[in-house]
């Protein structure tokens, strides 16, 4: 009991440490348009976004439950506490290898590819709940060609409405102003999605180590914890993912930034109502192009973008592969 009480406290570290990087590493994301269109200073941006990823992380805990019971029954998972712990340590890791070289990949991606990789290297491939688990990955793919389409048709009809003005770029002063609460809306949208997957997390290992009960309930400390760990990752920046966001896959303007904000925050949203965990990185990052490719194809940069699709292809792989290394290693020690 002594050394499951070890790993669960070491586990909990874990998935506070992967929510704070998550913070700093996705929630750029959410603040990228508006500090790129100076809709907003770098420090009143992640301020805002520190405050509103807290509330949306307090506000609603249905993914949570998702990340706990869907993707493997707590309840039957064998030797858990090393398999959560070893898919922590490989988003973890991932996470910070592409923050590293400021490349947009997903949160998301990684720790559900680490968990179904280090529960396949400890209990093969129908340990996995398939059902729940291809609902989750369907959700990850269907989400930011979704993204695409909606950011599309919003600035399409942005450019109806503001035809007569013959130039959009007279209406920016306002739309600048509006940016700020999209931002603050969309950085909502953000808590209330991603810092439920560290929550989820915590609470298969409690359950899988005999510290709780009931999947379906989420405990208060576990939820105030990360929403807090959450807010002081945001609040310390993620730079490299803001200029990768914010300037280097086209260059934005307020009006592009609020129907950019919109759509994503629409969707993350919706995908939260449903308990669906998407990635917030690729729906953002699928928005701007979406806008972008209505506003003017060829001034997309379409470079940046081809980078950001391999990525995201290769991390749910990537990450599973590390994480089965990670678990054959620990499986050593423990």
């Amino acid at each position: 009991m002594e050394m499951t009480l070890i790993i669960t406290i070491l586990i909990v570290i874990c998935a506070l440490a992967f929510d704070f990087i998550n913070g700093f590493h996705d929630t750029a994301n959410s603040i990228a348009t508006s500090v790129s269109t100076k809709a907003l200073k770098p420090r009143h941006a992640i301020i805002l976004a520190a405050v509103m990823n807290f509330v949306g992380a307090l506000t609603f805990s249905g993914v949570a439950k998702t990340i706990t019971k869907d993707i493997v029954d707590p309840f039957t998972l064998q030797n858990g506490s090393v398999v959560i712990l070893a898919a922590l340590l490989a988003a973890i890791a991932w996470n910070l290898i592409t923050w590293y070289y400021g490349i947009p990949s997903s949160s998301s991606h990684a720790l559900i590819g680490s968990i179904a990789g280090a529960v396949i290297a400890a209990s093969g491939f129908n340990a996995l709940n398939w059902a729940g688990f291809i609902k989750i990955i369907q959700g990850l793919i269907l989400s930011p060609i979704l993204a695409f389409v909606i950011g599309y048709i919003i600035y399409s009809i942005f450019k109806i409405i503001f035809r007569k003005n013959h130039q959009l770029s007279k209406t920016n002063n306002r739309f600048r102003r509006i940016q700020i609460a999209t931002a603050a809306l969309q950085a909502y949208s953000h808590g209330t999605n991603d810092a439920q997957k560290a929550m989820g997390i915590i609470t298969l290992a409690l359950i899988a180590n005999g510290f709780h009960t009931d999947p379906s309930e989420i405990p208060f400390w576990v939820q105030l914890s990360c929403a807090l760990v959450m807010g002081l990752g945001t609040s310390v920046g993620g730079w490299k993912i803001i200029k990768t966001v914010g300037g280097k896959i086209m260059k934005i303007r307020p009006v592009n930034g609020v129907a950019a904000d919109v759509t994503s925050a629409a969707i993350i949203f919706g995908a939260t109502l449903i308990h669906l965990p998407v990635s917030t990185t690729h729906v953002i990052s699928s928005s701007i192009l979406g806008v972008g490719s209505s506003h003017r194809v060829k001034g997309v940069k379409w470079g940046t973008a081809k980078t950001m699709l391999i990525t995201w292809v290769i991390t749910l792989p990537i990450s599973a592969l590390l994480a089965g290394i990670m678990y054959l290693l620990l499986n050593l020690i423990f």
